[in-house]
């Protein structure tokens, strides 16, 4: 973390020399506006003593033992009143960032560091984290300043904290336990038809750090014996090769436990053009698409990938998104739902962990943080400027798109509805259960007839879950 009392005189004007401006150039209306865009070589001085003065708040409020409370700012004692006007900050200052006015931006900032807490309640950590995603939007890539905001977690914190989150909430793993039950459905019913041999090849677009899978392992295992044995086969594409080895040998590992079950794993290094996995007669293939779809360009490569699954015809397909219904092209209502759809994540915390928990700290921080922090800047953080950032779209814009592209819903099973609620009350575990009817905590929706599966909080839809077969 920067501190401002750190720099010295040379220090500050290599800072200054990093916000580049040029008063001749102008910015097409279409483009991202930063402070070096807006700043004056004349003018510039004042605003970069504004930004030092800004970071110096920023590393107040980033400093968790400072707990922010009524001992701190007795007029903020309110705590409903005070909420409301940090919300108001925010929409005020993602207002002037869309409006290209990043002198009234900077002063709607000073306002949410004074009150906004990494620490505090789920408003104030929330406010500081859109704060920051505002921030980083503003101030010029690959300037120490830009970098000092933009800077993620180690690859090692960032691992931990899914794994927290995974640990503690039903957030990912609603939406994987549902995705899994599809998949042994239709593994038993072309099992049944398809004697020998057992083999279930899952294509996993979106491997990541595979926690879907030793679910699946176990379930598996409990559906045959040691003279019959299952071989599951995993295809995992992904990214970081690094983490692909890191993958497999967690989940070789895991599938050690289970004498009755056999286990291959195959990483694939995602290329420019999809490297097509090794699919032999009489394996039993399904492919899952969870959260994978949304992390493509755009329309044309969701439709190859289709066009692609439909080529090999796999008997099921899973698909599981954020939910929501974003205008990707304008910042301002992109912020403004992600705003809400984050809100109601950090609130949900309350029921999994209580505020003081360092694993809590951990996942807002090196998690949520990061994902909050690339909603808001995904159109300048991408080098081509060609991602239509396809994420938090809703259950009908997928819905669409696969029936445009061959395949059609599959009605989720009464057994698949009962473990998604059962896994809900084996979560709801820190706050107190809600009643029946009451808008509270975290709740499973049944949606477009039984097709899709989603959870919410409250009213809030946050994840869905629904299968597909081809036409």
């Amino acid at each position: 973390m920067l501190k401002m009392q750190e720099y010295e005189e040379e220090d500050f004007l290599c800072l200054r020399l990093s916000i580049s401006s040029d008063s001749d150039c102008e910015r097409k209306r279409n483009e991202t506006p930063t402070l070096s865009d807006s700043i004056s070589s004349d003018g510039s001085f004042e605003e970069e003593r504004k930004i030092l003065s800004l970071f110096q708040m920023r590393d107040q409020m980033l400093n968790l033992h400072r707990k922010r409370g009524r001992e701190d700012h007795p007029e903020e004692s309110d705590v409903d009143g005070n909420g409301l006007r940090l919300v108001h900050l925010l929409l005020v200052a993602a207002t002037s960032v869309d409006e290209n006015n990043p002198g009234a931006a900077l002063e709607s900032l000073r306002g949410i560091y004074r009150s906004a807490s990494l620490a505090g309640d789920s408003v104030q950590r929330v406010a500081a984290y859109f704060a920051d995603g505002l921030f980083a939007r503003l101030l010029t890539r690959g300037s120490p300043f830009g970098d000092a905001v933009a800077r993620g977690p180690a690859r090692d914190e960032a691992f931990l904290s899914y794994a927290e989150l995974y640990k503690v909430s039903p957030l990912y793993q609603m939406a994987h336990f549902t995705a899994n039950e599809a998949i042994l459905e239709a593994f038993d019913k072309h099992d049944r038809a398809n004697p020998n041999p057992r083999v279930l090849h899952v294509i996993d677009f979106e491997v990541s750090y595979g926690f879907q899978w030793p679910s699946l392992m176990q379930s598996l295992s409990e559906r045959t014996n040691v003279a019959r044995r299952i071989l599951l086969k995993i295809t995992g594409y992904g990214s970081c090769p690094e983490q692909l080895q890191e993958t497999q040998a967690r989940l070789t590992s895991f599938a050690q436990c289970f004498q009755n079950l056999v286990f291959e794993f195959t990483g694939v290094v995602r290329g420019l053009n999809l490297a097509k996995p090794k699919i032999k007669k009489g394996e039993i293939l399904v492919a899952n698409l969870s959260f994978h779809l949304s992390t493509l360009k755009n329309y044309s490569e969701i439709s190859d990938t289709l066009n692609y699954l439909k080529s090999i015809r796999p008997a099921i397909v899973v698909l599981v998104e954020q939910e929501g219904s974003r205008k990707t092209h304008n910042f301002l209502s992109r912020f403004t739902e992600s705003l809400h759809y984050f809100a109601a994540i950090f609130d949900s915390l309350d029921d999994c962990l209580p505020l003081e928990s360092a694993e809590r700290l951990r996942i807002e921080k090196n998690h949520l943080g990061i994902e909050i922090k690339h909603v808001m800047n995904y159109d300048i953080d991408d080098d081509d400027n060609n991602n239509d950032s396809l994420r938090f779209q809703s259950l009908e814009t997928w819905k669409k798109r696969m029936e445009s592209n061959g395949f059609r819903g599959v009605r989720h099973s009464p057994n698949a509805v009962m473990q998604a609620k059962l896994l809900l009350k084996m979560r709801s575990h820190y706050a107190g259960t809600h009643l029946e009817g009451e808008n509270g905590g975290f709740r499973v929706f049944e949606r477009d007839d039984g097709r899709a599966l989603s959870l919410g909080w409250q009213e809030k839809l946050l994840i869905t879950a629904s299968s597909w077969c081809c036409v």
